[in-house]
């Protein structure tokens, strides 16, 4: 995961997750990208036992070390990988050092789904669920297809997170080239533009998909003068249901998340439409379980545990 004492203990998923792990006594031990080696082909990590609690006041600690060592990860039962967007090179090569953990050890999610589901590209294998959408790096080409949605659109970078660089545009916009220049890099990096949807204004649904099968929403609604709903930005999030439509998305996806182990994503969907499929670090478990009054973690550490148990079945010698 990226550096526990700069986690948000009141609004990051992982933190959630830490907690419940720890509440069913489970040893919890965290480790950076940079902790990391490869020894034998086998990764090695320099862990960190932690003992994890929320604050009684902003500011306090949330986490209390408990002991080191440097360990293979294929002594662990289970690997979570939290590590946020942007997907660099070096987060490519971390889901390569993964694979190198052998069963029976458990990696969330699994290191060659988080390589082929890029966020925003994953949706582009259901067309009819999402947006009209183009990545392009030619400014002309992101021009026309502007005309083409009716002369506004919302442009973003494929690999980054959280409403970074994320602009809408309209085509009588004295500053639309140099928005594209920026987006682009003066052309020579994609970038994805989207039809932009009015529904947006409303907010951004976010749909917590555990195994294919949607377990929770919110509703993700941007402050006065913004146009982004990240909660990262200060989006305010809204107690949301699960539709009938959201059902159907989750289904339309839900054999591909489970045959690249992707178990737990996050969709984002605005007016009916999938606009991403958040799989590195999805969030958004505090804030339902606070509107809904529910403890989403349980249900996640359940199926954890089944999926851990599964693996050692399954890594046990046949019987003669």
């Amino acid at each position: 995961m990226d550096p526990l004492p700069g986690i948000l203990p009141d609004k990051d998923t992982t933190f959630a997750l830490m907690l419940e792990a720890q509440k069913r006594g489970h040893q919890v031990l965290y480790f950076t990208p940079a902790e990391m080696r490869i020894q034998a082909g086998r990764p090695w990590a320099a862990l960190q036992e932690v003992e994890v609690f929320r604050p009684k006041r902003p500011g306090q600690p949330h986490f209390r070390p408990a002991g080191q060592s440097e360990e293979p990860l294929a002594k662990a039962d289970m690997v979570l990988m939290r590590v946020d967007p942007p997907v660099t090179i070096e987060y490519v090569l971390l889901t390569q050092f993964l694979d190198l953990i052998p069963p029976p050890t458990v990696v969330v999610n699994r290191p060659v789904g988080l390589r082929t589901a890029g966020e925003k590209l994953f949706t582009l294998h259901s067309p009819d669920l999402i947006p009209p959408t183009i990545i392009s790096r030619r400014i002309a080409e992101l021009k026309d297809f502007l005309k083409e949605v009716g002369g506004k659109m919302v442009v973003k970078p494929i690999n980054a997170r959280g409403g970074d660089e994320v602009f809408i545009v309209e085509a009588r916009d004295p500053n639309l080239n140099v928005i594209l220049e920026a987006a682009t890099r003066y052309q020579t990096r994609f970038t994805l533009a989207q039809k932009y949807l009015p529904a947006a204004k409303k907010g951004d649904k976010r749909i917590i998909v555990l195994s294919g099968e949607p377990i929770g929403a919110t509703l993700r609604v941007p402050q006065a003068g913004e146009h982004r709903a990240n909660i990262h930005v200060g989006g305010t999030c809204r107690k949301a249901e699960i539709t009938r439509r959201d059902r159907e998305i989750c289904a339309r996806l839900a054999p591909s998340l489970r045959s690249l182990g992707l178990h737990l994503v996050g969709l984002d969907v605005i007016g009916g439409f999938l606009t991403e499929v958040n799989v590195t670090s999805p969030t958004g478990v505090q804030e339902i379980d606070r509107l809904d009054h529910v403890c989403l973690e349980e249900r996640i550490w359940d199926y954890f545990e089944w999926l851990v148990q599964t693996a050692k079945q399954a890594s046990k010698p046949a019987s003669a």
